[in-house]
């Protein structure tokens, strides 16, 4: 079996080698130690790696991730069949995102593009401050759901 260190892998996959280790901590990915504690990887770990760039590039969560990738075969490497089947429900998710995107282009556009800059008019400028008693609340509440992320803890 054709098994790849933990520096190769990180370099295929573009993953930083922490990365890595978090992921295999989470159970998206499988390696085993060979005799001196090395991670040794199968090559195809390289495809559940890039499903997971693609799947969070998407709008996955991690949680949703390991809910996908449980669902690929453990016997065998995962083929085209398996990866179309998994991804299926993506372009609903693509769907709502680009009409999200397209709601908050045509509100800035229309916003911006008429030349008065109104504050009192905008979808996005938070007039009165409506957004401090949203359970959205920090950020931009106004935002479609899918164009925010959840908040970073400093």
């Amino acid at each position: 079996m054709d098994m790849l260190g933990v520096g190769e892998v990180a370099a295929r996959s573009g993953f930083a080698a922490s990365a890595l280790r978090y992921y295999e901590s989470q159970g998206l990915i499988h390696a085993v130690r060979n005799s001196g504690g090395q991670r040794r990887f199968e090559r195809n770990v390289l495809r559940r790696l890039a499903f997971i760039r693609a799947a969070s590039n998407v709008g996955l969560s991690l949680d949703e991730i390991r809910v996908e990738l449980a669902k690929l075969p453990d016997n065998r490497t995962p083929n085209k069949a398996d990866w179309e089947r998994i991804s299926q429900h993506w372009r609903g998710r693509l769907d709502q995102q680009i009409a999200a995107l397209e709601r908050l282009r045509d509100g800035l556009t229309s916003c911006i593009g008429c030349g008065c800059l109104s504050l009192q008019r905008c979808a996005f400028s938070n007039p009165n401050d409506v957004g401090a008693g949203s359970d959205r609340a920090p950020g931009a509440t106004l935002l479609p759901a899918l164009l925010r992320r959840a908040p970073t803890k400093a």
